[in-house]
């Protein structure tokens, strides 16, 4: 049976409490999700702008999301909604004008992948993956279809925007400095 004291923190010389985990060890575990969340973002931009939809590489494959299969998605998540604003505008605004939307897509996929592989704008780039999934997510949130799915890019994104992963591993950390600092991202 263990007693209190074998479960105690460990104390460092000064008597303080040493953290379970090193803030290095955080900050770079942190990245390699920012870094992984980016690669699935840049995967689906980049079949949006080559029109592929899946990848064999031999040793292991995966399909994306292209332009035809995100309008696919996009119609019928309006179509299942009950969430009237959104599904007049993805009926009315977004699917009739899927040209200009997919082309938007695209680029934003790409934009989100590039900031987030690279921890450029890293948490700016989070708040944009947010603003892509969440819409979707919401219209299809009755139909319990996609409950557990889009949680596995919604609560990394989510904790992105809050923790500066960009600056390991990534350019935010050099731009930090030369905003005294105060680099918001």
């Amino acid at each position: 049976m263990m007693t209190h004291e074998s479960r105690s923190p460990t104390r460092s010389s000064s008597g303080q409490e040493a953290p379970l985990i090193s803030a290095r060890a955080l900050g770079q575990g942190m990245a390699a999700v920012r870094i992984l969340i980016g690669m699935v973002f840049l995967s689906n931009g980049l079949a949006k702008l080559f029109n592929f939809a899946s990848v064999n590489l031999g040793f292991f494959s995966f399909t994306v999301i292209n332009r035809d299969s995100a309008k696919g998605l996009a119609g019928g998540a309006a179509q299942q909604t009950y969430l009237a604003p959104l599904r007049l505008f993805y009926q009315d605004v977004v699917l009739p004008n899927w040209g200009i939307f997919g082309a938007f897509l695209t680029v934003a996929e790409l934009s989100v992948g590039l900031g987030l592989l690279l921890g450029i704008a890293s948490r700016l780039a989070a708040v944009g993956g947010l603003l892509l999934i969440g819409p979707i997510w919401l219209m299809l949130w009755h139909t319990g279809l996609y409950l557990w799915e889009y949680p596995l890019d919604l609560v990394p994104l989510a904790i992105l925007v809050v923790v500066p992963s960009g600056r390991v591993f990534g350019y935010d950390r050099r731009l930090a400095p030369r905003f005294g600092g105060r680099w918001p991202f």
